[in-house]
Parts: C-alpha cells; structure tokens; sequence
C-alpha cells in the first residue's frame, strides 16, 4: 500500500473519530435527545416523538414555569428514567388542584393549562414546593403519571437535565 493510500485512511480515521467525540461530548453536555414513549404529553409531545432538550438552559437560568423540561423520575433510585412534563409549581410555590383546575398560591392560574385540550378532572393538594424543587405535570392531565401521584411529588434542580426545544421527529415543531 502506497503513502498516499495510508494517510488517506489515516485522515479519514481521524475524521471519524473526531465526529464520534464531538457527538457524545454534545449529546452529554450540550443536548438531550429523547423518545417521548407515553402519551402524558399529548397533545404537545405525541407518544414516539423524538425531542431535542437543550441542557444549557438549566446550567444559566433556572427553570420557568410553562417549560417543558426532561428529567430524572424521582421515584426512580437509579437514576436512569427520564420524564417529560411541564413545570407547573416553582421553589416556594403551592401548587392545589381544585375542580381540574389549577390554583399556584391560591390564585387560578390558566397559563399553566393553556396547553390542554380537554377537561380533566379531581382536587389535588394542596403541595408546597420546597426549596431547589419543581412540581411537574403532563399536559394531557387525565393520563398522566406526574407530581400527583409519585412518592416523591417533587423534581430537586439538579434532577432537571434540559428543556425542550423542538420536536424533530415525525416532522419539526418548536415548542416554547
């Protein structure tokens, strides 16, 4: 094999290479990317969506009420589960469901049910946000296994990996 075939392989190796690393170092530092497999979501994130989180987005600002956000599950001791849901309740909030609809420091809040297409129902609360912590729920409120119903009701912020920005696949959405 002659020089010139050798350094081709070898600055295409190096290319290759190069790509995976950048790949992974973004996959784990920079971006999220996920496959919504439940419906908790609909009708934002579909079930089997892909999803884009950006993850700078909780290392320079905290997290905002309204975003949807990808985290650990926090009933899950490994670690290795990842939610999607929409923040509802921040640090210090309390967060009470009352008639299917929600009330953050005793005030109806209807930002946070823009989103849902249906009627969904029951009273819930009411729940007080501790410190460094999130109350989080689906937006299709009648199927979802949200801060409702675990046996730890709250996200802690170092939990919260990122916050979705698009969906990609099937077709491209923003969701802000």
């Amino acid at each position: 094999m002659s020089s010139t075939v050798k350094n081709e392989i070898l600055s295409w190796i190096k290319t290759i290479v190069f790509a995976v690393v950048l790949a992974l170092l973004i996959n784990r530092f920079v971006i999220v990317n996920a496959t919504v497999p439940t419906g908790s979501m609909e009708t934002t994130i579909m079930p089997n969506d892909r999803i884009v989180a950006l993850r700078l987005s909780y290392v320079f600002g905290e997290p905002q009420r309204g975003d949807i956000a990808v985290f650990e599950y926090p009933d899950d001791p490994t670690h290795k589960t990842l939610y999607v849901k929409r923040v509802i309740g921040l640090p210090g909030d309390t967060v009470e469901i009352l008639a299917g609809k929600v009330y953050i420091n005793g005030e109806l809040n209807e930002s946070v049910d823009e989103h849902i297409k249906e009627t969904y129902i029951g009273d819930y609360g009411p729940y007080v946000v501790p410190e460094d912590c999130y109350f989080m729920m689906g937006d299709n409120r009648n199927n979802s296994l949200d801060s409702r119903f675990w046996e730890n009701k709250f996200v802690e912020k170092d939990a919260m990996l990122g916050k979705v920005i698009f969906k990609y696949y099937p077709g491209v959405k923003i969701l802000e």
